[in-house]
């Protein structure tokens, strides 16, 4: 299950490294495409409500398999993409199909482990499917100057069948434990209630921007970013993405295993989300002109530099599964995959947000204004959480 995550974060970062190419053949502009991969997330968030309440209801295998069947149909109709409609339908059909792939695995693991174990199962779910992202860096970057850009997804296809083939195989049959034998409509009203509970409403505002800041970084703005500001390759920008990669898939096992050892999670949470915002903020002013190059005395700061906060910033945003195990602390067991969605949902209706929002910023201000933009909502973010998290 935790490859089906895996895959699901191989396709919402592949336009990261081939929207220049994905744009021309669609005759249309790097950045009107950028705001078209929003539709993926807003498709994904709005998943998260039926999906989380039909997991506590049906169980987390059938979900899986259901979901799985899906990724690879929109997987399919992405690769056929002939212009920006069909790309926007392929988009959408993935957002539905992938929204229950983190939720899966999380879900089966809450219900069957202690919230210590959780904290560092949590991680390492998270870890697996980063890889997803690392497969989207260069190895994606050499199919894609060998191949051109529907090779990826083509190559997703059969990794999904494969993935398909293996939870039907390997996951046990099992009955939903406590079972909600209430309506689909009122279970989904509970994953919202829940969500805007007062003693989730502070994981909530920081997941709105926790999230997004690491997956528009790394699925959509850092591929422009190394390429159009630092003049790199697509094979040196794919090399450069694919550290900031390992660094997103050894954090959350790191910071797992500490928040299991020592505890603190509000602490360590807040303090690395607070640690983001001032990592991105110094990429930004790395740029031609800007106070980092000034004081250096250069034209513009080396990627070198850009390669040691990314790497930074992969690992301090590794904090995020902790947020997932204090919603575990904080509900009982028959309600865990409704409040783990309503984060979930969280997450990536603040990532479709994010990234719509960021195409409009890098239109009007260009690049450094997206990283600034970024490190100021995870400023909000972390603020709004202490505020609502001091109890």
């Amino acid at each position: 299950m935790a490859c089906g995550h895996m895959l699901s974060t191989l396709l919402r970062t592949i336009p990261a490294i081939s929207l220049d190419l994905m744009a021309h053949d669609f005759g249309t502009s790097p950045q009107a495409l950028a705001s078209l991969t929003s539709i993926y997330h807003f498709s994904f968030a709005a998943s998260q409500v039926p999906v989380g309440a039909a997991m506590d209801r049906f169980g987390v295998r059938p979900v899986s398999l259901s979901l799985l069947a899906g990724t690879v149909i929109g997987t399919l109709v992405s690769a056929l993409a002939i212009g920006p409609a069909t790309f926007v339908l392929g988009q959408f059909l993935l957002g539905v199909a992938t929204s229950g792939m983190l939720m899966c695995p999380m879900t089966l693991a809450a219900k069957q482990m202690s919230a210590a174990k959780f904290g560092l199962w949590s991680g390492m779910i998270l870890s697996i499917g980063n890889i997803g992202m690392l497969l989207s860096s260069s190895p994606l970057a050499f199919v894609v100057d060998q191949f051109g850009w529907r090779a990826g997804f083509w190559l997703s296809a059969g990794f999904g069948i494969a993935v398909l083939i293996a939870v039907f195989l390997l996951v046990p049959r099992q009955p939903a434990a406590h079972a909600d034998d209430s309506s689909p409509l009122h279970q989904m009203v509970e994953v919202l209630r829940l969500g805007l509970s007062r003693g989730l409403r502070g994981l909530i505002a920081l997941s709105l921007v926790s999230l997004g800041a690491s997956l528009a970084l790394r699925g959509l703005w850092g591929g422009p970013w190394l390429m159009d500001v630092k003049a790199l390759s697509r094979i040196e920008a794919g090399n450069v993405l694919g550290l900031f990669t390992l660094a997103m898939i050894v954090g959350p096992i790191c910071i797992g295993a500490f928040d299991r050892r020592f505890g603190h999670r509000r602490t360590v949470v807040a303090a690395a989300h607070a640690l983001a915002a001032l990592l991105l903020a110094l990429m930004a002013a790395g740029a031609p002109h800007f106070p980092v190059s000034n004081l250096v005395g250069v034209a513009v700061m080396p990627s070198q530099y850009d390669l040691v906060l990314l790497i930074l910033i992969g690992f301090v945003t590794s904090a995020q599964p902790l947020l997932f195990g204090m919603t575990r602390q904080l509900v009982d067991a028959q309600n865990t995959g409704k409040a783990l969605s309503a984060v979930n949902l969280a997450f990536f209706l603040g990532a479709a947000f994010m990234q719509s929002t960021t195409a409009g910023v890098a239109a009007l201000f260009g690049l450094p204004a997206v990283l600034l933009f970024m490190a100021g909502a995870l400023v909000i973010g972390t603020a709004l959480f202490l505020i609502y998290t001091r109890a």
